[in-house]
């Protein structure tokens, strides 16, 4: 899976897909609109940061490309590529239970903290795509 060069992009099936690890230098890119909604991204070696109309969606340190990044109203699916082991942070419901699939072995439950973020940490080797999978209980 190649770094988003555009930074932000639509896909055919609706999804997003976004951040470039490669970057040397923070670039961003913000009213970008996808399905009524705009989207600004943050991204270069050492961060990715995704909003929504303003409000935080998702966060990985050190800087990820996430593919196919998709919420629903049971959680978030999406791939993610790094060259280094990556802690995403995205936005779900508050005070929630969900469970984490990573490639798409069970990893166990988590609880959104009161402000509705989950944190979990996954192994990226670059070139090798990671699917992700957050899914409420």
């Amino acid at each position: 899976m190649p770094v988003i060069e555009e930074l932000i992009r639509s896909e055919q099936d609706g999804t997003i897909s976004f951040g470039n690890y490669k970057l040397e230098t923070k670039s961003k890119l913000q009213d970008f609109e996808h399905d009524g909604d705009l989207y600004k991204v943050k991204t270069f070696y050492e961060i990715t940061k995704l909003e929504r109309n303003g409000m935080f969606v998702y966060e990985s340190v050190p800087g990820t490309a996430a593919m196919n990044f998709t919420v629903s109203d049971d959680g978030v699916a999406f791939l993610v590529e790094g060259d280094k082991d990556a802690q995403l942070t995205v936005q779900l419901a508050e005070d929630t239970e969900y469970e984490v699939y990573v490639d798409e072995t069970a990893v166990g439950g988590m609880r959104t903290n009161m402000s509705g973020k989950l944190s979990v940490s996954v192994e990226l080797n670059e070139g090798t795509p990671v699917a992700v999978k957050i899914k409420r209980r």
